[in-house]
């Protein structure tokens, strides 16, 4: 399931895509809005009829949200099987020994650590 909605995820952005390009702009853009000679009454431009790209734009975005969200939610939950990583870290954590290490034959026995003294304090 996973894998045919991020597949559709793909094939809708390489729909999305030439049809954001393809659009012709809608104005001046930033530069043409505000101050006193720009067009200050409409913000995003003025109403233009819609054409086949306008509406394949809003549908291919948003079909674009819709799958993203679905894919989001997906991948958020938990699986049967988890993770591999997390399956991976768990299999392979190291273990305590349950008791002291058994003397390898023809090994020397460890040195014990030196004992430090405490330090002195000073008279007065």
């Amino acid at each position: 399931m996973f894998t045919f909605l991020l597949i559709l995820l793909i094939l809708d952005s390489l729909v999305l895509i030439p049809t954001v390009l393809l659009q012709s702009g809608k104005g001046g853009g930033l530069a043409s809005m505000g101050g006193p000679a720009g067009g200050s009454d409409t913000l995003f431009g003025t109403r233009q009829a819609a054409t086949l790209l306008t509406k394949m734009t809003w549908w291919t975005g948003g079909l674009f949200v819709a799958l993203a969200f679905a894919l989001s939610i997906l991948s958020s939950r938990p699986e049967r099987g988890g993770s591999v990583l997390r399956r991976e870290l768990q299999g392979s954590a190291p273990t305590a020994p349950a008791s002291a290490p058994a003397a390898i034959p023809g090994a020397r026995p460890a040195a014990p650590a030196p004992a430090t003294p405490a330090p002195a304090t000073p008279k007065q």
